[in-house]
Order: structure tokens, then sequence, then C-alpha cells
């Protein structure tokens, strides 16, 4: 009889059991004999709940976050009845895939379960425990809060940034807030939850390897499965005429496998054990989005009874891919070179966050939207950040769906952690776990032991605070390395981020990975020039999410950057004081929120795109560089290039533009200029540089011409000469080079914005219908700098409205009005006098097309001359 699943999730009730609970909302809340709690859902959390109630006001929006905060500190119960009748099973498991976090599981009035392990699942057998008829489930939560605190003493304090010891609980470490986040301190059943009823065996764990050979690959299935009893197993491996023992059997289908039987192979169950290996005499290769097709094969595991019939299956999508990091040391240090197919690979990469402080929220289809948005920016890898969660399978199965290689850390950040049991065995639990989830999807290429440790024990005074205690190094440097090599040989390892590999500073320049926050933290962002790293993990500058996304949020009256909802929504240390001394070796700041708001974004996207050309134009030296951060959990003034409502950010933009497949960027070489090409296609790239020295009106002031050719994958320097090179007006004067057949341009700039003679931007805007929205034709009469469409402001809804005349009021967006969607993916566009840039303007509504007096209005059409000219 084969294994059946049914799923838990219906007539579940919440109620308050412990804690602070607000007095008006004591009697919703308590759950007593009246019968009065809150419906619940599952999978879900405590405030999803509540939010659905109308008991608790949008956590995101103002100063809700405090008024919230008691959430953390009440213990949660959640309760739910079902019906059972016997079914001929011998064995009865209760499954949850995620528990937040710390609770107690009783299932008619006995305690089955004690879990205290966000980052796992639990499996019980309830088969003495079920009775006939009505079952009451019931799980209790305890405090995140009070409980992290208690631990924390039992352990003893650590170091880390942050005031409460998320180090301390096995939970997401930016649930207690971070930097960029809001602190919910959740608490709930997070993922499914279901009865799994079978018999004589199950497949407890199924680890499936892709291997390329030649032509064709290999495909190794190990599989370790649980008997349903103690005699079940004792007669594992006895066969006879009518009956054999269970086995396993592999099928696979895919591209290239012809329309006959697919390709399958079976092995005897020994013990708990069986392993299968199917090769295949044709298997394409899986490759990075921009290096090739993504092809992707299914593999089908069954366990056989007696017979044929399946006790329980399973599968497996894989790739054919090789993948390793060349760590060899070198004449300048040691490198760290991602090489896929053989191929070495520039990671063009960001790190991601849970996409919503309250991750129950997130499924395939949000995953999808941020995900296409990423490969819509031209970058190739995703770095899971170790202070977040491990993500469901659609996050990891939508990166091999579309080519973008994933970085996973274990969720260890930024503190010392505890090596001391309990939470020595529940890392382990999960770790073993989580590699063999991940293992077998093509896009994984890193597992990293943490983020930040090994640094912060180096330099941020750890030893001294410590004492002795342990910190986590146990984790890094000798499980996760030897759980990997135990379950998945084929996947690369490293023990933190950043990290040199042959023993030197973690955070060593010549070597291995670096973080760069010098710049943000205190250095002006030209100074990213001054670095060679190897490879660039993490690095990132600030700017405020979009305007309507911000005034949607804040209601502060008036709104300032300095005003109390702003500074909630800023969570960074001095974030405003470093926003300020960043912009201003650029631009001035400006004196209306509005313009405050333009200018910081775009401080933002420059600040990125300037240190992404920069590293970009060193390879093969530097072998990647990953942008922190791709996304937002709420709205906030962060280092993200998505904001908490989903749209982008003029950084987003500038990610887009440094990472694209052909680039050229002019950058200092050797006490002079020189021109670098870019080209991450797999064809040559011969062409005609025009190199040029204008003046702001357009005037060419000295020119070359100079052939060039760039090899795949490759890059070509072309040095610019003196005469180009040297300014006669360094305020009004630029270089541009520019490929002649095809248009792209590198641009250099002598002077600062704010100490050039930049002129009011005078633009002439025309419209027309296209497909997916508007064209949008911006025609410059003289020199504009980095011209953004902001149509995040526009009222699409009145735009679109034959009732509303072109030009007549209420086409913005003001605190007051619902915001009308519309993007662009086109942005940063820098024109020189007489050139026209097309925006593809995307909107709602299946027909109609957006007023250019809307969008050509100075809130909306936005450039740097604005932030000069006076």
């Amino acid at each position: 009889m084969p294994l059946s699943r049914r799923d838990l999730h219906d007539g579940w009730r919440l109620r308050a059991a412990a804690g602070p609970v607000p007095a008006a909302l004591a009697d919703a809340l308590s759950g007593d004999a009246t019968g009065a709690a809150v419906p619940a859902t599952v999978p879900g959390c405590v405030h999803t709940d509540l939010l659905a109630a109308d008991l608790i006001p949008d956590p995101y929006l103002d100063d809700h976050e405090s008024l919230l905060a008691w959430i953390g500190q009440v213990d949660w119960t959640y309760e739910t009845t079902f019906d059972w009748r016997p079914d001929g099973h011998e064995r009865h498991d209760l499954v949850f895939d995620g528990l937040d976090t710390v609770a107690t599981v009783r299932l008619n009035g006995r305690v089955v379960l004690e879990a205290a392990n966000q980052h796992r699942s639990y499996r019980v057998d309830v088969r003495d425990v079920l009775a006939e008829g009505e079952n009451t489930l019931e799980v209790a939560f305890r405090s995140p809060v009070r409980y992290a605190n208690a631990q924390s003493l039992e352990f003893g304090a650590r170091p880390r940034p942050y005031p409460l010891p998320y180090e301390a609980i096995r939970k997401s470490a930016c649930n207690f807030g971070w930097d960029w986040g809001i602190a919910t301190y959740t608490s709930g059943i997070w993922r499914p939850v279901r009865l799994e009823s079978w018999s004589t065996a199950r497949l407890a764990e199924a680890r499936v390897v892709a291997t390329p050979d030649g032509d064709g690959g290999t495909i190794d299935v190990d599989v370790t499965i649980e008997w349903a009893t103690d005699a079940a197993s004792a007669g594992a491996g006895a066969t006879d005429a009518v009956a054999r023992a269970p086995f396993v059997s592999v099928a696979v289908a895919g591209p290239g496998l012809g329309d006959g039987p697919l390709p399958s192979a079976m092995d005897d169950v020994e013990g708990d054990r069986a392993r299968v290996t199917l090769a295949l005499p044709k298997a394409e290769r899986w490759w990075p989005v921009g290096h090739g097709g993504q092809p992707r094969y299914v593999v089908d595991v069954r366990l056989h009874g007696d017979g044929p019939h399946t006790l329980d299956a399973t599968h497996r999508v894989v790739g054919f891919r090789t993948v390793r990091w060349d760590t060899e040391p070198d004449a300048e240090g040691t490198p760290f070179t991602l090489v896929v197919n053989d191929r070495p690979i520039f990671v063009k990469g960001v790190n991601w966050i849970p996409d919503d402080a309250l991750p129950v929220r997130v499924d395939r289809a949000r995953y999808e939207r941020r995900l296409r948005q990423a490969v819509a920016a031209n970058l190739n890898l995703v770095r899971v950040w170790g202070g977040g969660i491990y993500e469901s399978e659609d996050f990891y199965d939508l990166c091999d769906e579309l080519g973008l290689l994933t970085w996973q850390d274990f969720l260890f950040a930024c503190a010392a952690y505890p090596e001391e049991e309990p939470l020595r065995s529940e890392v382990e639990a999960e770790a073993r776990e989580q590699i063999v989830r991940l293992a077998s999807h093509p896009s994984l290429v890193l597992l990293t032991g943490n983020n930040e440790n090994l640094w912060g024990y180096e330099d941020w005074g750890w030893k001294q605070y410590l004492d002795g205690k342990t910190w986590g190094a146990y984790y890094y440097h000798d499980l996760f390395p030897r759980l990997v090599a135990e379950l998945a040989t084929h996947v690369p390892y490293s023990p933190g981020s950043p990290f040199s590999p042959n023993g030197e500073h973690p955070n060593a320049e010549p070597h291995g990975t670096m973080h760069l926050w010098e710049q943000w933290n205190r250095q002006d962002w030209l100074t990213y020039h001054d670095h060679r790293p190897r490879f660039v993990a993490e690095f990132g500058w600030q700017g405020p999410p979009a305007w309507s996304t911000l005034v949607r949020s804040v209601s502060d009256d008036p709104l300032t950057p300095e005003s109390p909802g702003m500074i909630v929504h800023q969570k960074a240390m001095e974030g405003n004081v470093k926003l300020t001394n960043g912009l201003l070796p650029h631009f001035r700041v400006p004196a209306d929120m509005e313009t405050w708001h333009w200018a910081m974004q775009l401080n933002q996207a420059n600040a990125v795109r300037f240190a992404l050309e920069h590293f970009r134009s060193w390879a093969p030296h530097t072998m990647g560089a990953v942008v922190w951060q791709l996304n937002d959990c709420w709205p906030v003034t962060s280092w993200a290039a998505i904001d908490g409502d989903e749209r982008l950010k003029p950084l987003w933009h500038g990610i887009r533009a440094a990472f694209a497949p052909r680039v050229v960027s002019v950058q200092p070489r050797d006490g002079g200029l020189a021109a670098v090409i870019g080209n991450d296609t797999d064809a040559p790239w011969p062409g005609e540089l025009v190199v040029r020295r204008l003046s702001f009106d357009g005037a060419v002031l000295a020119e070359r011409s100079v052939p060039f050719e760039v090899e795949p994958y490759g890059n070509a320097t072309v040095a610019i000469a003196a005469d180009i090179a040297t300014p006669g007006d360094a305020s009004a004067e630029l270089v541009t080079a520019t490929v002649a057949a095809s248009g792209e341009r590198g641009l250099w700039f002598f002077a600062e914005p704010r100490d050039s003679r930049l002129e009011s931007a005078r633009l002439s805007v025309e419209t027309a219908p296209a497909d997916g929205g508007t064209a949008v034709l911006v025609t410059a009469g003289n020199l504009v700098r980095d011209l953004c469409l902001l149509v995040d402001k526009l009222r699409v809804d009145k735009l679109l409205d034959p009732a509303v005349g072109s030009g007549e009021s209420g086409g913005l967006v003001d605190k007051s009005t619902a915001v009308g969607e519309a993007y662009t993916e086109d942005g940063l566009v820098t024109l020189l006098p007489g050139e026209t840039a097309r925006f593809l303007v995307r909107h709602g509504g299946d027909a109609g097309t957006l007023d250019a007096a809307a969008l050509a209005d100075q809130r909306v059409l936005r450039s740097a001359n604005q932030l000069v000219a006076g």
C-alpha cells in the first residue's frame, strides 16, 4: 500500500496563552471557554492571522513596529481538530516542514514533540496516540524574545551588532531586526503540516547527483529508507521465487533521451540503504544564464515492496554541469574564480535577504517576480545571506530554471555562536537536512559557513569579549565541511564570507573573497578605485525606496529626511549622516524633500555602478562582484535595488548597465585614462572604438578611432591619448568612448557634478503606443546626465482615463492617492546634445498611451542636472 499524505491545514485557531497582550485585545485572544479565539491560516504566522482578523495595524507603516513589539513577548497557541480512521497502514507520522520556533506539540493532550529550530523539519511517529474519530492537535509556541534572552543567560553573553541575542536561538537572525530590517519576532506554523501514513518502509532520504561525462552523463542516487517496524527491517534482503525485498528504481526523463522507454535502473535495499547508478549516453549541459541553456532532467525515485507496487516515491530535477572554484595561488595572491563546465565565469551577483519580514507571504509568484527582475538586471548569481532563512523549494527551482547561480550561506551572521548543547545538535540536524535538500539543484555552486563571523573574530574585539568561550569555529571548520564531504561531495564549500583560502586574514584584498564597507561607512565611493580585490562578496550604498513606496508607508506631515517616520524607516547606524556625507562630494544637499529623495537615490545608483564598472574592468584579476543587496523585506531606506513594495530603484538600472553583456567603461590607468571593453558573450567582439573629448555643448575637442577585438568572455584595454585624457576646462568637458557600429559607450567626467557647469536640462518628450505600454522618446537640447523616469509617481488610472485631458492635474501620486502601477527597465541614461533616448514604460490597462506632459513633469523626469543647475 503506497504512502499517503494528508495536509492538516484546516480549522486552526490561535490564542494568546501568556504575555503582555494589550487590554483591548485580551478578550479576542483569550481562547477561553466562551470559544473566543482568532481563526488561523496554516501555513502562516501570528502577524498574518492578527492582520486578517483586523486586530493589528500594518506593521510596515509609520512606527507600528514598536506598537506591535508585544507580539514577540507573548506565548501563542495554535489548535485544530481532525477526524481519523484506521486505514490499514502500519505507521502514522505527524510531519511539520517548519515551526517558528520554540514549540511544544500535543496530540490528544499528549506531548509528542519539543521543537526549537525554525530551520529544520520534524517527523513524529504518532500511531500510538491517534484516536479513532476526532483528534485534537495543539502547537504551543514560547515567546521567541523571552526564550532567546533565557538561552543567552545559559550560554553566556556573546558579541553581536544588535541588542537581542539572536545567536542563542535557531531562528532567522534578521527576525530580531537588522540595519535594513524591521523586528517582527514571528511565531507560527510557517510551513506545511501533514499526516503521513505508510507501511513496510518509506524513503527517508534521496540524494541525487548528476555528473556530465563527455556527451552523456551519470546519475547517482543514494537512498536511505526508514522501516515501519523492526520486524520489517529484519526481513530486508530476503528473497524467494514469489516475493522480493524492497528495492529502489530510478527513471530519468529529459532533453535528448528520445521517444522510447525512459532510461532506468534499480537496486535492492540492503539494511536501510540502496544505491542506483544510471548512465545516459546523451545529456545536455546546464549553464548559468548568459552562458547557455538550462536543460533539466527529472529523476523519478521509487521504493517498491513485494512485487511491483510502490511504497513511496519522490523526484529531483537536476542539471548536468561541473562546478569548482579556482583558488590556486598566483603571483598576485589567491583567486576566487568560479568555473562551470570548465569555463571561468565572471560572477555578476547580488545578495538576497528574505523578501518579506513575514516570510510566509512570499509565494512562488513573488519569488518569480523578484528573480526575473534579477535576470533582467543582467545578474547571474544570487547569494542567500546567512542572517535570513533557507528559502523554499520554489526559490531554488526557479533559480535552476532561470540559470541564476545560488550561493547559500549556512544561517550564521555577524555574531559569535555558542557550540554547546542543545544548539550543537540542532545545528547538525539542520545542516544535514539542508545539504541533502539543496545539493541536487544545478544552480547551487557554493555553500558557505557564515557571514562575517571569521572577520569579526579577527577584527571586531571578539577574542577579548569571548574570553575563551566558543564562537562557532567548530561549525565552520569542522562540522560543515565534514557534512558536505559526507552528503554532497560535488558541492564546493567555503568556511565563511569573507574568507582567504590559505590562512591569510579573512578580509585580505589579494586573497579569496572580500567585503568592502569602508566606502559606505567612512569614505567616499570614489575610493573603490583604490581596491583590486580578487572577488567582492559584499559592498553597497544606501538610498530611499521609490517615492510612492515611501509616501505609502510614512505619513509624516511634513515629510522630511529627519521626520519621525523617516527615522523609523532608516535602520542603519547614523544612516542619514552617512547618506549626507556620501552625497556632498558629488552634489549639494537639496532643500526640498522630493529632490532630496532623488539625490539620494541617484547617488546610490552612481556609487554602485561606479564600483561595478571598476571591478569588472580588472577581470580576470577580479572575477566577481556581489552587490549588497537585491531586495527589501519592508519599505525602508536601504542598500536594496528593489524596494519593499517590489519597485525598481535607480540602483537597479545602474546594476543592469554595469553588468550588460557588452560594456565600455573609462578607467584610470597608469596615470592616464583607458577604455576597457568587456565582452560577456560567447562570440568575439571586433569593432572600432571612437574616443572623443567633448565640451558640454557637444563640440569635439579631440578625437581618435581605434580598432579593437575582444575575445569571448574577455576584456580589452585601449589606452586613451593624452590630448583626449587631459581637459582644457575640467568643469565643462567629458570623454566618450563609443563602439562605432553598436553604440556601447563609456563616459568620463573630469569634475564631479557639483563642481561642473551642468545647465538645466532642456528636454522634449513624445509618447506613442507600444506593445506592453507606452514608448517614451526623450530628446535632449543640451547635455543631460543620468536621466530617469520615476514612473511610480504616475497616476496611471487617471492618465489612461479618456475623461482626463492632456496635461490636467491629478496625474501624479501624493500621500493621499492610490498608486497606479507603472515601471520601466530603462534608466540612468546620459544624453549628449541632440540625442534621443527611448523608454518603454509598462503599465496596467489593456489600451491607452500615457500623457507626454505628465511624463515630462520635473518630479517624474529626473536628471543629475536638476541637482546642479540653479
